[in-house]
């Protein structure tokens, strides 16, 4: 069940993760020029609504269709796609993550229909119409049945969601946010809810908190905080760094396994992300477009100009409260937090029961003595953890003087069929595992200083001679 979550999650942060760039110019673009900006110019945001309503939808419709069916399931996405923006006078997000998918999988069926059937040198022609017909066929059934149905979800979430604004118990949002973010649904939480309740809200505020409830980075900071005086082992030693790249870096990932370790740490970050919010409701805080990486320095960047007060202090006392209750959790659990002793802990037989490869030395695979050896490293978008660990694994094998080794971060969901090597998280083997089954698969709790890198490092020395 976590896995296929897990993949759902993926889906629909896949298809806004690829443009995140659009969103951050589009947030740039408002927080600059429209009224309440920091340069006011009714010139320059003019951009702003044609830019949320039609660039924006239009891309994602278009990553999910190619994600379907390559460059034609693209294309086709965004015809569908501008259907549901035509039929509706709200930023269609949610549409745009239906339409994409669903019409290049009805042109990959016709596609498979047809197959061997059309005569040779009719093929372009063929498809290009094929496109052509059900595109508009598609399109025109958007405007008619499928935005309208979008609009009304979009009301009733909307509805729900003031509630919650309107009684101040938006800080309950943690009690699902943080949890879930732990078993790396981040991404699809962000960016495929959180977002598009955004970028709506913006249209009609100019700002809101929506980008702030996942992207804060106070509650992992106050675990991590509490592991560099508490920690044990390499836990306390590796946190420093892991303070660093969170905070500051904004890969809120390499916090997760701190609190894999002892998930009562779980009541931290809830705590803090609550009171977090709370602080951001209070002040009226709010964002001018997604923050990605969830960084203390994108989130500046992506202020609403006259929110820099609340914004910092509702980061301190989300780290503040988060600190407070994971320190005595360190301290006085009894529980031993090596990152070694979690790394042993691991369920080698549970694994082998799910087709997942283990890591003993007997059963490691063996490697090429020529040619390029390829490692990937996979994390749940391709873009944060994974970018961190493959320059990690890099730098190793620079160090080492290893030559013809190939090192790529990817997506868990596509690693490549040719890699030799994927790296990733345990909470993400499974889908690893099913990814790319010909691999051999290494699973790490901690992405700075995993043992499991020497063991590797061991065996492309060995391989190399």
């Amino acid at each position: 069940m976590k896995e296929k979550v897990q993949v759902f999650g993926r889906t629909l942060s896949g298809m806004v993760m690829p443009n995140i760039g659009a969103f951050i110019a589009w947030g740039l673009l408002t927080a600059l020029f429209i009224a309440s900006g920091w340069f006011p110019n009714e010139t320059l945001a003019q951009l702003n609504t044609p830019m949320s309503r039609y660039l924006l939808p239009l891309l994602i419709g278009y990553t999910g269709g190619k994600a379907v069916s390559d460059q034609r399931g693209g294309v086709i996405g965004a015809i569908a796609t501008m259907g549901v923006i035509v039929g509706s006078d709200i930023p269609m997000f949610i549409g745009a993550m239906i339409m994409g998918p669903l019409a290049a999988w009805i042109l990959k069926k016709f596609d498979k229909l047809i197959e061997g059937k059309v005569k040779a040198g009719f093929e372009m022609l063929v498809n290009n119409f094929s496109l052509g017909i059900i595109g508009a066929i598609l399109a025109a059934a958007a405007v008619v049945i499928i935005a309208p149905v979008v609009t009304g979800l979009n009301t009733l979430l909307e509805a729900g969601v003031n509630v919650f604004v309107e009684h101040q118990l938006l800080p309950l949002a943690s009690l699902f946010i943080e949890p879930a973010k732990v078993l790396f649904l981040n991404n699809a939480i962000n960016h495929g809810i959180l977002s598009p309740m955004g970028i709506q809200q913006v249209e009609e505020a100019g700002k809101s908190i929506f980008f702030l409830l996942e992207a804060n980075p106070g509650p992992g900071l106050g675990v991590l905080l509490a592991y560099c005086i508490a920690g044990k082992g390499s836990a306390k030693s590796s946190a420093p760094g892991a303070v660093i790249i969170h905070f500051f870096g904004g890969i809120h990932e390499i916090y997760f396994p701190y609190i894999l370790m002892n998930p009562l740490l779980l009541v931290s970050t809830i705590a803090g992300g609550a009171s977090g919010v709370l602080i951001f409701s209070l002040f009226d805080v709010g964002l001018t477009g997604p923050s990605s990486p969830g960084s203390i320095i994108s989130i500046l960047m992506m202020c609403e100009r006259h929110c820099y007060v609340g914004l910092i202090l509702g980061v301190a006392v989300a780290t503040a409260v988060s600190f407070a209750i994971s320190l005595p959790i360190l301290k006085f659990a009894g529980k031993d937090t090596s990152l070694e002793e979690a790394t042993a802990q691991k369920d080698s037989m549970k694994n082998q029961a799910k087709g997942i490869r283990t890591e003993a030395p007997s059963a490691r695979k063996e490697l090429a003595k020529s040619g390029i050896i390829k490692i990937a490293f996979a994390c749940d978008a391709g873009m944060g953890s994974s970018a961190m660990g493959a320059t990690v694994l890099k730098k190793k094998i620079d160090k080492a003087g290893l030559k013809d080794i190939e090192v790529i971060h990817t997506p868990v969901s596509s690693i490549p069929a040719d890699i030799d090597i994927v790296v990733t998280h345990e909470e993400l083997a499974e889908r690893a595992a099913h990814s790319n089954p010909n691999a051999r698969l290494i699973t790490i709790t901690n992405f700075l200083a995993a043992p499991e890198y020497d063991l590797l490092m061991e065996d492309l020395k060995k391989a190399r001679g």
